[in-house]
């Protein structure tokens, strides 16, 4: 029965949709076609649902993958975004779409698609800092972007879209090299993975620290479906 009901689940076609500051972009996992509109400070969680239905009318999915850019619980989001609009807070995107859905955090989402095994941090150098850990199969999301830096700010004021327009590219790029560093040094992860649209204008990287690549969020949004979100950790034989 387990094996008939992972095969059933495997023929689904999925829908991730990854909501940014920018662009929110959607991709299913059959036509693997990118289509994307601007998204922005004033869009709200009903505007996004109704220009993704708009978007996607020539496409059948059957269940949905959303990574939402702010901490989620009990599948809707927890909080209200810091660069969208208002009336996502508990949103039902299941509802609204009409299609069994996931939700989960963006930075969350990407870091599935990257994920190599062992311990792992995804930064997302975007519109603000993503973040999040997955440990030995484990999944972490995280919220540290609006934790304090420097000069009372915190780190996304620095590292986001914000700071790179206001730094340049140059001072950026060294504030940017001092959080993975510092974030390194608290989290001890064995390797960094870095998305979002300026991740590679950090330059050289430090060791053990790569970029992604741009289809990971996708792939995250389908592997919450195919496989369900990620393999267990393999378990510590006892002794004694």
């Amino acid at each position: 029965m387990a094996r008939a009901a992972k095969r059933r689940a495997s023929r689904k076609t999925v829908l991730t949709i990854d909501v940014g500051g920018s662009h929110v972009k959607v991709m299913t996992d059959r036509g693997r076609t990118k289509r994307r509109f601007v998204s922005g400070p004033n869009l709200s969680a009903r505007a996004m649902v109704q220009q993704v239905k708009a978007l996607t009318k020539d496409w059948s999915y059957d269940v949905i993958s959303i990574g939402y850019p702010g901490p989620v619980a009990r599948n809707r989001p927890a909080k209200e975004p810091h660069n969208l609009g208002r009336g996502w807070l508990n949103f039902d995107f299941a509802k609204a779409f009409g299609r069994p859905t996931q939700v989960v955090n963006d930075a969350l989402l990407q870091a599935i698609g990257g994920y190599d095994g062992g311990r792992m941090l995804f930064l997302g150098l975007g519109t603000g800092l993503g973040a999040a850990m997955i440990a030995n199969g484990v999944p972490l999301p995280m919220e540290l972007a609006h934790l304090p830096y420097k000069n009372n700010n915190s780190f996304e004021h620095y590292v986001g879209a914000g700071g790179l327009k206001r730094l340049g590219r140059k001072r950026w790029r060294k504030a940017a090299l001092d959080v993975i560093a510092r974030l390194v040094a608290a989290l001890q992860p064995d390797y960094v993975v870095l998305g979002g649209g300026n991740a590679d204008k950090v330059g050289n990287l430090p060791p053990n620290v790569r970029l992604g690549v741009n289809a990971n969020a996708f792939d995250g949004g389908f592997k919450l479906w195919k496989r369900g979100l990620l393999a267990p950790p393999p378990r510590t034989p006892t002794t004694g």
